[in-house]
């Protein structure tokens, strides 16, 4: 034997041979009737000979049946050591929740069944390939569970466990898709910030730091270590985690004060063991998704979004969660009016302007205690159905006056010294400190399908004291993140510059997140004299001046893939009205309208480096495709199935004519 094969084959022992050929199987019987031979599925019968087969007891079979699905990932040891490491925090701890749960189900005389569909990282594929496959994750892991659901037909209700960025929307977009089942989200939770240290999305920036000398190597080197200073939950800042997480609770379809709960703490641990009840007295009282996931539902949603300051990326979760429950999805114009409507009422990280870590807004009282202000504004619809069986104006009943809403709102005064009303503010406060809606939608001619820019994150010292941000400068254009990020690490972006990056969209890597340059322009010392404007999008802990989701994209034929370097931008963002533009207005020292700018850059071809990423994946491209025939971005890039059917037909009919023509 080779020594290299000896290596990996070992040395034999005689005990590995003294191999079973045969074994006595369970004892007992099955709990089988003579209506159930005759008339049940072959399935169902073959299926609870599987359930003993893996050690449940016969004499159990007959309680009614609850999936639990999960974005699991990793594998731990007892003692909660890594055996092998997951992609992330937000999914380490989430077996936890589910074992809580199914015993819960099993104290209840139930069978609780369990699923995985683990979920990737955006914080960890930042800046690398790994991001084109970020965004086409959500519908792959959605189609997956929902297979999951069907595959198992003797469920009664679904328990789905997510915690982070593609995770907690593709659990919503199966659950929102099951209308005939009684389903409960229950969120992964939050992880702590350090003693003494960074966040998790402030410690992503040492390579931009230490480029820009704002910080040693020693010093990066000890703040990364300790940014995430609990082992399980989403990162600390209210982004894309966080936000949906809050999305989930607020359209009634994860029991109360369960978003943002401590990872591994007993007050996480129990959301689970609520979940799994409201389960199962949601199938006994026959109430099902298509009870809870109403119109009303989804703006309650828009509106706790709106209040919170969440992250830009729901304005792709909640339509598509919309279009998985077949309501109404949500416009541009319905995005305007919400955030018109509704104040910003919690100071949280990224957002300010105090920046609370997400379990302050927990124990501040988290959703509920947002949702007590919004229904004092008259901007909620109480009658909506949640999965407690009651109705919302019910539920906050029950909070305003509970004993939990008292003592957790203790807590963060006694272990922080902060009052809660300073983190989750009434609207006159809010009003006194500052806060403003958080997001702006501008349009114009680089971007006439639309854009958005989280406008409560440009720098105060930077918009005028009528609440306008203004800049007008020219234009640096990048057809790469990679070549973005080296100019601006190698001191090639300077103060004034508009920064375009542009054929990023779904076709060009999957809509890929852009944080690491967000990030970087932010610790620049003139950063927030830098505008970004891309067809990309941004994490939801982006801040400065960066718009992103420009439509059409580049490669569709959109305006912006048609900028050159030196092209003269106007941007204006109104943080009170949240409007704004983006016009091209000038070029070789020439200036001139909107309307005539529309006119040169209609007669203009792609920029020459524009193209999809040679590394895009297969399966990314087919995504951008689909998604596109469904509406796009501005759709929520789902999977429109009659549209995609009817585009193929159109296609083959066309192709046949082709070939008879031809």
């Amino acid at each position: 034997m080779s020594a290299s094969l000896d290596a990996v084959m070992g040395i034999g022992k005689n005990e590995l041979y003294h191999i079973a050929t045969k074994a006595q199987g369970p004892s007992g019987s099955l709990p089988l009737t003579p209506d159930m031979l005759l008339h049940a599925p072959s399935g169902d019968l073959f299926g609870l000979s599987q359930n003993v087969g893996m050690g449940w007891s016969p004499e159990r079979l007959n309680g009614k049946q609850v999936l639990i699905l999960s974005t699991q990932g990793g594998i731990r040891s007892e003692d909660g050591t890594p055996v092998a490491l997951g992609y992330h925090t937000g999914h380490w701890e989430v077996g936890l929740l589910m074992k809580a749960a199914a015993e819960e189900i099993r104290s209840m005389g139930g069978v609780p069944f369990a699923g995985f569909v683990s979920d990737p990282c955006d914080g960890r594929s930042q800046g690398t390939t790994g991001m084109f496959d970020s965004l086409p994750y959500r519908n792959d892991a959605a189609i997956v569970f929902r297979r999951l659901i069907r595959s198992l037909p003797t469920r009664k209700a679904v328990l789905g466990v997510a915690t982070c960025d593609k995770g907690v929307p593709a659990m919503m977009l199966a659950l929102a898709a099951m209308h005939d089942l009684p389903c409960v989200l229950v969120p992964g939770g939050v992880t702590l910030p350090p003693e003494d240290g960074e966040d998790a999305g402030k410690i992503q920036t040492i390579g931009a730091r230490y480029a820009a000398s704002e910080i040693t190597l020693e010093e990066a080197a000890s703040l990364g270590c300790r940014a995430c200073a609990t082992p399980g939950g989403g990162c600390q800042f209210l982004g894309t985690a966080a936000t949906s997480q809050v999305v989930a609770e607020a359209l009634g379809i994860s029991v109360p004060h369960s978003a943002l709960a401590p990872s591994g703490q007993p007050v996480w641990d129990e959301v689970a063991r609520q979940s799994a009840r409201a389960a199962i007295a949601m199938e006994a009282r026959g109430i099902r998704m298509r009870d809870i996931l109403t119109d009303a539902a989804i703006r309650n949603a828009m509106a706790v979004h709106a209040a919170f300051g969440g992250s830009t990326n729901l304005l792709l979760h909640i339509p598509a969660v919309a279009h998985a429950a077949k309501l109404a999805v949500p416009t541009v114009q319905d995005w305007i009016k919400i955030n018109r409507d509704v104040p910003r009422l919690v100071s949280v990280l990224p957002n300010g302007p105090v920046y609370h870590p997400t379990i302050r807004v927990f124990l501040a009282g988290g959703v509920p205690e947002v949702m007590l202000h919004l229904r004092r504004l008259g901007v909620l619809d109480g009658s909506v159905l949640t999965v407690t069986g009651e109705k919302l104006d019910t539920v906050l009943d029950w909070w305003e006056t509970s004993e939990r809403r008292q003592l957790v709102r203790q807590r963060l005064l006694e272990a922080d010294g902060v009052d809660p009303d300073d983190v989750i503010m009434n609207p006159e406060k809010a009003r006194q400190r500052g806060l403003t809606s958080t997001v702006t939608f501008p349009t114009g001619n680089i971007a006439p399908e639309g854009s958005v820019i989280k406008s409560t994150s440009i720098d105060p010292s930077v918009v005028g004291e009528d609440g306008i941000y203004r800049h007008q400068g020219a234009a640096k254009v990048f057809t790469s993140e990679k070549a973005a990020i080296a100019a601006i690490k190698q001191g090639k972006i300077d103060k004034g510059d508009i920064m375009v990056l542009i054929g990023r969209g779904p076709s060009g890597t999957g809509m890929e997140e852009t944080y690491q340059l967000t990030s970087a322009l932010k610790h620049l010392p003139f950063g927030k004299y830098v505008t970004l404007i891309t067809d990309a999008r941004f994490s939801g802990v982006s801040t400065g001046a960066c718009i992103g989701h420009v439509g059409p994209e580049a490669l569709a034929g959109g305006p912006i893939g048609k900028l050159r370097d030196g092209d003269v931008i106007d941007v204006l963002i109104d943080r009170n009205r949240l409007e704004g533009h983006l016009h091209f207005v000038g070029c070789d020292g020439t200036t001139f309208t909107p309307e005539e700018g529309a006119a040169i850059l209609a007669g203009r071809s792609l920029h020459p480096a524009a193209a999809p990423d040679p590394q895009l994946p297969d399966d990314t491209r087919l995504w951008a495709a689909l998604q596109a025939v469904s509406g796009g971005t501005w759709g929520g890039s789902t999977y429109d199935v009659d549209k995609i059917i009817e585009v193929l037909e159109a296609g083959k009919q066309a192709l046949a004519a082709k070939q008879s023509n031809g």
